[in-house]
Parts: structure tokens; C-alpha cells; sequence
């Protein structure tokens, strides 16, 4: 306990901020420390002071502004800053020392595939074999724990080398920050962003890799680093083109002669991993790209991936002590980076992947990106030849450009993720062009050594997250996280579901991390003042606090990938669109699959977004409208454009005949699945109010005998003929669109449908009233409700008179049906002189009613537009469709009358 207090003034002084602001992270790090430093209390010590070290590092860095509330220290100061500095990184060095220490002494187990999302080649005659260094061909635990046991020196001796690079430079970045804050660390960027890429080139590959990740984060690093960082994408220094040639001979047994007539004399791009030339086939003007393994990366990268398996196991452990709810195992999220940083060294399952993407985006119809071919017979473990493409990094294009092509290359993202389930890993700036011919598309993309597998039900939950989290629906939000395995069945939703809130709300708005600091921010009152600061850092300590210790969240493995491929894709996008924001952005994409696919899973998934803000269980008309236009591109946003409208149609909502085309194509076949018996209710509903209106005005037409014992005409019995009904069975052909292209080329079961069919005719005596009560019954509240929400939208979107139809007040406004009917049939909304003398004796009050000029805007005009730019395949949808809705009504009916007949009989 003396410890710790010493060690907290120590802190508290050595922070320029104001006390009470860095206190509650000590104060929070110190209890935290207590179970531990009884046990073994030198290495907690050294353990404790570099975690505080961290906590005020980033505290600094989180507090540009407040700096300047803080009075400026003497010269003396700042030398007893400096010290303290010195003393900081010492205890750090001294720390990392025990750390290296422990681990030398720990023995562990390669990463285990039971569980990778990682797609590895399936080649048995590869499985199990070793090259020259006793590495597997393909990856193998067994083997790989092997090859480590024979390297223990090896392995130390990277470790040191790692210590060695990294803990000057951190403790330079420490310094720096305690001494001068982040104006300091602002003055010396440029300066630390170069050492940072030194070090990651001496380190090597592995460390290459995480640089080229942040190059692509304008939201994360100032320009200057970004620039720093972009040499890593093509820069790296290349290994001599003679070692290249005696690899590709040695690879392909062949002399380089007999395989190309020309090959460039140096490389066109040099990564971390490999390097790539030009050359021409032999005896064709065939052009390729010849990529080439550097050599002994595979050594490298293996020791490597041990020191970070070994880390990630202190790292753990640290978490397991200090914050035991959380579940995440961040072990296994290095084994899943790790099996895939291993596996990308495989070309073999790289052309593999390479071809069966490009296969399975020309099924899925994505236009404009183009997969080079392979040339799978001049490949092997260390060589791949592919079709050489012509163009610039995307990341090189003037940001409209990049605005422009990022949304071809996130639509194939999501067809990759959400779609059929197998994803490129790795979409950095490298891996995106833009083709000069663009005769096969606009972007190729390109290395496809890392590849993911996700399987359908995960899927489905992403597509629901997406949903849930772009409506702000954060109750049925934390379901999904159950489902994806995040959070735990038994989680206190009172606490997840506030923290949400805070933490992810800013994420949707998009803008990447410069914005979604400034909006976390804003949730916390975190201002410029010193005051507004600390009330600020202590609500949200507390909220991390809640987090750590009552919430048992976890992060699956293939997050590790999943996150990889997210951050550099939006990277990518943030750079053309500052304001970029993947969730809003997917929207859309997520709609269309909603609208598209009829398995159960997304039926319940479109039927939860249509039926959620429904009265009764109604279909929210509003709803579908909105989810039709995102499908389209139009997403109706609120606050501030961060979040769907599922209640409001956009001002700027796709005209009638776009989304008619659209509901009637083979995209939305979930969507007319629902909506058949959605649209039959729907004109139930509508016919019946339409009845009764009509009966009410005929028997308020008819003349009444002025004595009051007569009864009104609709109350006396008279003779019907009514039908008599059996139920059979008959195919349906709602699918349509060749029955969805054959349920996506898989043979499917024909769907039946039941139907009542007469069968004979039995007389029944029965008044008007009564016969209409039965076949159209009143409306109930909730039913009247629908009725006006459907006039309310077909009035916002065809116009008043459409309205007037569809509520049935035909017989009371005849006008509105005249011009509706006129403007449809293409009358142009005038009436021909013989139908006005028609009308005029008929009802001279509705020729003088008749307003020409009005007809137009009726929405008959619309409609009848709508219905003539159909094509033959939409036509025949329509058709179908609409005799699935009559047969829905027409058993409606006849359910309803069929009491009557059987009681008459």
C-alpha cells in the first residue's frame, strides 16, 4: 500500500494536467494492481508504472486544448520533468525486461485450426509436408510447434531484437509527451514517423504490415506520417533480380529462357512480403505479373508470429488479473492474424482463392471490378503469374475519383462479406487499381493471399447488426451481439444498452476517429475548459470502468481479419469522403439483400424492419417505402444524417416507375413474397370500406316512405343464390423471374397455394345488411387506422384523387375518380365532346365539377407512365402477382360467406 502511494504522487506530480483528471486513472490502475503486488510486488511495481505511464500518455494525447489551461513550468521544471521522464522509461525498460524474461521461460502451442476463418488450401498432397527449412507447406500446428523447438535461440534472439528497435523509440515518444505534451510530439512528428518506418523495415515484414495498415488512416495520422508511412506500400527495399531469377527457375524447374521472352531488369513493386516483374510469355504478347517470395521470408515471419503468440499470452494474462469479466481471448485473435499472415506466404492457395473469387463475383453479376486470371501451371509455393493490369493505386486518384470508385469497390466488399460469405482480408491501396481499360472494368483488385470464410449464420446476424445499429435499435442490437458471440446471453442490458449508445453512435455518423473523438466529446462535455475536462474524463472513466467490470464482452477471432479488411477499405474511402461512414454507406447494399432473398432468416429480418413500427402487427407502409428507396440509394437519414428514417418517406424518393421496375425484378423476390399477402390484406381492408361506403350512399339515395313503422330497404330479407365452396390446390408462380433464376440455380419445390373453388348454388334468404356485415365485415379501429396510413401514402405519392379511390369515396367525390381514370387511360385529361354530353345528363353537377387542368396531376399520369416502361419479364411478375392477390382476396371472401351456405343448407 506504501507502494502504491508513493508511486501514485509520483505520477500525479510528473502530469502537467490538473490532478483530479489523471488521479482517477491511477486511482482506478492502483486497485486494480493491489492482488497482484502482494503476491510478487517488484514485478507488479514495474508492471504498474508502465501502465501508468500508458494512461497518461494517452491522456496527454487525448487533450490538445487543455494544455493550454495549464500554466507554464520553469526551465527548472521542465529539467525535473525530464528526469522524472527518464525515470519513467527506465522503470518501462526494466519492465519490458521481465517481460522478455517470463516469456523466454514460458512454453505455448502454435495457433489451433479448429476454429480459423482462415481459407487454407485443401490440397492433401501438400498437407503435412515440409520445404528445406522444416516449415509446412500448408499450415500445420504439429509441424509448426516442431520447427519453433528447434529454434529457441532464434526465437530469443528476435525478441531481443524487437526490445532492441522498439523501446527507444517509445520512450523518445514519452519523453516527449510528458516533457512538452502533444505540441511537442506535434513538432516532431515528421522525425518520429521516419524512425517508426526505419524500424518497421529493419524489423521486417511482420512490422512492414502494420505500417502499411496505419498509412491508409488520414483519420488516425497527421499527412506528414501518412506520407512516411506510404513508402511501405511500394518501397521497400527489393532483394537483387538475381535471387528472383534462381527462384523462379528453382520454383518451376525450367530455365527462365523457356518460360518468358522478356522479363523486366528490375522489379516494378517491391513489398514486404514479395516482388513483383513484368515479363511476356514465351511465344505470345501475353503480358504477366511474375510475383516472386523474398527469400527466407517464411523463417522470419514464423519467429515473428512466436514473439506476438508470446505477448499476446502476457497481454492475457494482464487482462485475465486486471479486468476478469472481459471474455475476449486475445490469444486467439493473434493465432487468427497470425494463421493468416502465415498462409499469405502460400501462392499456390493464393491463385486458388484468386480464381474462385473472381468466379464467384461474375455469379454474383458485380460489374465494374475486375480479378486477373491466373496462370495456374507457372505457379508454385513461391511463384504466381497472373494477368499483368495496367493502372494507378486508388489511393493515387483525385479524391472525386476515389469518391466515385470507392462505392464499386465497397458494393464488392459486401457481396464478398455479406453475400457469399468469402472475403478479401487485405484491401490496402497496393491491392486497388484503377484500370487504364477499363473495356473489363473500372478497379481490379489484386492479392489474394489472405481470404476469410464466414458462414451463413454469422451472416445473417451481420446483416441484422447492420439494420439494427443503422435504425438505432440498440435492444435488438444487443441480441445480435449475443448471437455474434460478443456479448454473453446473461449480459445486463440496463448497463450494455446506454454504453452502446455512447460508444457506437458516433462510429455510425462516420468521419473515422479524428470525428468520432470530437463526438465522444460532445457525449461527455469534454470542452476546452479545465472544468468541462475533468467532468468530462471521470463520466467517461466511469463508463470504461462499468465496461471492464460488469460487462463480459469478448471480440471472436475473426474480428482479427473482419476489422483488417474494414479499416483499410474505409481508410481508403476517407481519403475522397472525409465524412465516409461504412454502416450508413452498406445501408443500402443490406436493403436490397432484405428485399432480395426468401430464406426464413431474412424473411424475419425484413418482416421485423416492416412490422416494427406497425400498429397491431400492420405492415408500416411508411417502412416499406423507406426500405425501397434505400435499396435504391435513397436513405431517409435523422440526427444529422447519422441514422435511418424508418417513419419518413426522403423528399427526394424515387419516382413510381424506377421503384415499380424495381419490385417487379428478380432483386426483391423476399419482399413480393411478403407482400402478396401483405398487398391481399391491404385491399381487403380497402375493398370493404369501399363497399360499405357505396352501400351507405345507395340506401341514403333511396327515397324513404315518410311513415316509421316501414323498415329501411337494407334491412329486409330477400333471396340470394350464394355458392358453395371446396378448398383445392394450385400451383403458384409469385417467384417469378424464372422462379428466381431456379432459386438461385438449385432445383426447387413448386409451391402450392389453397383455393376455394364453387362447386354448387344454394338459395338463402338474408338482407343487404346482413349479407353485407358478413362479406364485408366493419373495419376495426386498428383496421381504420391502416386504411388512412395507406390513403396518407398513396395521396403523398400519387396524388389526392388516387387517394380518393383507394379509400372509396368514389360515389361522394366522382370528379376525383374521373380525372384519375382519364389521366390513366391516356385522355390527356380532357373530356371528349360526346362523353361530356354523356355525363352531363347523367350528372350535370359532376361535368361542372371536372377540372381538366387537374387531371394530369391526379397521378393516373404517373401510373399509366409506370405501366407502359415495364418489360416483358416485369409484365409477367405483375401478372402473376396480381392473380396470387385476387386468389388471396377471393378466398378472403369466400371464408367469409361460406357460413351462410352451409347453414342454408
Amino acid at each position: 500500500n506504501l507502494g502504491m502511494s508513493r508511486i501514485n504522487k509520483l505520477m500525479v506530480e510528473a502530469s502537467p494536467q490538473p490532478t483530479s483528471a489523471f488521479d482517477s486513472h491511477t486511482t482506478a490502475i492502483s486497485l486494480m494492481m493491489v492482488p497482484i503486488l502482494r503476491k510478487k510486488p517488484k514485478k507488479a511495481l514495474k508492471a504498474f508504472i508502465v501502465f501508468a505511464a500508458v494512461a497518461m500518455t494517452l491522456s496527454w494525447a487525448r487533450q490538445p486544448n487543455l494544455e493550454r489551461s495549464v500554466k507554464v513550468r520553469s526551465s527548472g521544471q521542465n529539467v525535473i520533468n525530464e528526469a522524472r521522464a527518464a525515470g519513467i522509461a527506465a522503470a518501462a525498460t526494466s519492465a519490458a525486461q521481465a517481460v522478455s524474461k517470463a516469456v523466454s521461460m514460458r512454453k505455448i502451442e502454435a495457433p489451433d485450426l479448429d476454429k480459423t476463418f482462415i481459407v487454407l488450401d485443401d490440397d492433401d498432397d501438400r498437407r503435412g509436408k515440409v520445404d528445406e527449412a522444416g516449415l509446412p507447406l500448408v499450415y500445420d500446428k504439429d509441424l509448426i510447434e516442431k520447427y519453433w523447438a528447434k529454434q529457441s535461440g532464434a526465437l530469443q534472439q528476435r525478441w531481443t531484437e524487437f526490445l532492441g528497435q522498439s523501446v527507444p523509440f517509445l520512450t523518445k515518444v514519452a519523453g516527449y509527451l510528458i516533457t512538452g505534451g502533444v505540441e511537442e510530439l506535434q513538432k516532431n512528428d515528421r522525425a518520429l514517423t521516419r524512425d517508426a518506418r526505419i524500424i518497421m523495415e529493419k524489423l521486417g515484414p511482420t512490422y512492414i504490415k502494420l505500417g502499411q495498415t496505419l498509412s491508409v488512416r488520414p483519420d488516425v495520422l497527421p499527412q506528414s506520417a501518412l506520407d512516411e508511412l506510404a513508402i511501405l506500400q511500394d518501397g521497400v527495399k527489393p532483394f537483387p533480380t538475381s535471387i528472383a531469377i534462381n527462384t523462379i527457375e528453382a520454383e518451376l524447374g525450367k530455365p527462365l529462357g523457356a518460360i518468358f521472352d522478356e522479363i523486366s531488369e528490375v522489379p516494378v513493386a517491391a513489398a514486404s512480403l514479395a516482388q513483383v516483374y513484368r515479363a511476356r510469355l514465351k511465344g505470345t504478347d501475353t503480358y504477366v505479373a511474375v510475383k516472386v517470395q523474398r527469400p527466407g521470408i517464411q523463417e522470419t515471419v514464423s519467429k515473428d508470429l512466436y514473439v506476438l503468440r508470446r505477448a499476446a499470452e502476457v497481454y492475457q494474462g494482464l487482462i485475465d488479473r486486471f479486468a476478469p469479466q472481459q471474455r475476449t481471448d486475445y490469444v486467439a485473435l493473434l493465432n487468427e492474424w497470425a494463421v493468416g499472415f502465415y498462409t499469405e506466404l502460400d501462392f499456390m492457395n493464393e491463385g486458388k482463392n484468386q480464381m474462385r473469387l473472381k468466379k464467384l463475383l461474375e455469379d454474383e453479376g458485380v460489374k465494374d471490378v475486375y480479378v486477373p486470371e491466373v496462370y495456374s501451371e507457372l505457379c508454385s509455393r513461391r511463384i504466381l503469374v497472373s494477368e499483368w493490369i495496367d493502372g494507378i493505386k486508388l489511393s493515387q486518384c483525385e479524391p472525386d475519383e476515389i469518391r466515385e470508385l470507392i462505392d464499386i469497390g465497397q458494393e464488392c466488399f459486401l457481396v464478398q462479406l455479406l453475400q457469399v460469405g468469402f472475403f478479401h482480408s487485405d484491401p490496402h491501396p497496393g491491392n486497388l487499381l484503377k484500370m487504364n481499360d477499363t473495356s473489363k472494368g473500372k478497379i481490379a483488385l489484386l492479392d489474394f493471399g489472405l481470404m476469410a470464410s464466414v458462414k451463413q449464420e454469422d451472416i445473417d446476424i451481420m446483416v441484422n447488426s447492420i439494420i439494427h445499429l443503422a435504425n438505432k435499435d440498440f435492444p435488438a442490437l444487443v441480441d445480435d451481439f449475443i448471437g455474434l458471440r460478443i456479448l454473453p446471453a446473461n449480459c445486463d442490458r440496463s448497463k450494455v444498452i446506454p454504453l452502446m449508445d455512447k460508444a457506437l453512435s458516433p462510429y455510425v455518423k462516420g468521419g473515422g476517429a479524428k470525428k468520432y473523438e470530437e463526438e465522444i466529446r460532445k457525449t461527455y462535455g469534454i470542452d476546452d475548459t479545465a472544468a468541462g475536462a475533468v467532468g468530462g474524463f471521470q463520466a467517461m472513466t466511469q463508463d470504461a470502468l462499468t465496461v471492464l467490470n460488469d460487462i463480459p464482452f469478448s471480440i471472436p477471432p475473426y474480428f482479427a481479419l473482419l476489422g483488417r479488411a474494414i479499416v483499410t477499405l474505409e481508410g481508403v474511402a476517407l481519403t475522397g469522403n472525409p465524412d465516409y461512414g461504412i454502416i450508413m454507406e452498406a445501408y443500402p447494399f443490406v436493403a436490397r439483400k432484405l428485399l432480395r432473398e426468401d430464406r426464413p432468416e431474412i424473411q424475419r429480418a425484413l418482416q421485423q424492419v416492416l412490422y416494427g413500427g406497425g400498429a397491431g402487427g400492420k405492415l408500416g407502409s411508411e417502412r416499406l417505402a423507406v426500405l425501397l428507396n434505400s435499396a435504391m440509394g435513397v436513405v431517409a437519414r435523422q440526427d444529422g444524417g447519422a441514422f435511418v428514417d424508418l417513419e419518413t418517406i426522403p423528399e427526394d424518393a424515387v419516382a413510381l416507375g424506377p421503384a415499380l421496375k424495381f419490385v417487379l425484378s428478380n432483386r426483391t423476390v423476399s419482399l413480393r413474397n411478403l407482400l402478396v399477402e401483405e398487398v391481399a390484406n391491404a385491399a381487403d381492408i380497402l375493398l370493404r370500406q369501399a363497399v360499405r361506403k357505396a352501400a351507405g350512399s345507395v340506401t341514403s339515395a333511396i327515397p324513404r316512405p315518410p311513415f316509421p313503422f316501414i323498415p329501411s330497404p337494407d334491412t329486409i330479407p330477400i333471396p340470394l343464390l350464394l355458392p358453395s365452396f371446396s378448398t383445392a390446390e394450385q400451383p403458384t408462380s409469385s417467384l417469378s423471374n424464372k422462379e428466381s433464376d431456379e432459386k438461385k440455380n438449385g432445383e426447387s419445390e413448386p409451391v402450392t397455394r389453397s383455393v376455394q373453388t364453387p362447386v354448387s348454388v344454394s338459395p338463402l334468404l338474408i338482407s343487404p345488411a346482413d349479407f353485407l356485415d358478413t362479406a364485408a365485415p366493419k373495419l376495426s379501429r386498428e383496421e381504420q387506422l391502416y386504411a388512412l396510413s395507406l390513403k396518407d401514402l398513396i395521396s403523398t405519392t400519387l396524388g389526392p384523387d388516387a387517394a380518393s379511390i383507394v379509400a372509396g369515396d368514389s360515389f361522394s367525390d366522382p370528379a376525383s375518380a374521373l380525372r384519375f381514370i382519364l389521366a390513366l387511360t391516356n385522355s390527356g385529361g380532357t373530356l371528349a365532346p360526346e362523353l361530356r354530353e354523356a355525363l352531363g345528363r347523367i350528372s350535370p353537377n359532376l361535368v361542372a365539377a371536372f377540372d381538366p387542368s387537374l387531371a394530369e396531376a391526379s397521378g393516373g399520369k404517373e401510373v399509366r407512365e409506370a405501366f407502359s416502361e415495364l418489360g416483358t419479364d416485369e409484365t409477367e411478375v405483375l401478372a402473376s402477382s396480381s392473380r396470387e392477390v385476387l386468389s388471396s382476396i377471393w378466398n378472403r371472401i369466400a371464408s367469409r360467406i361460406a357460413p351462410l351456405t352451409s347453414s342454408s343448407q
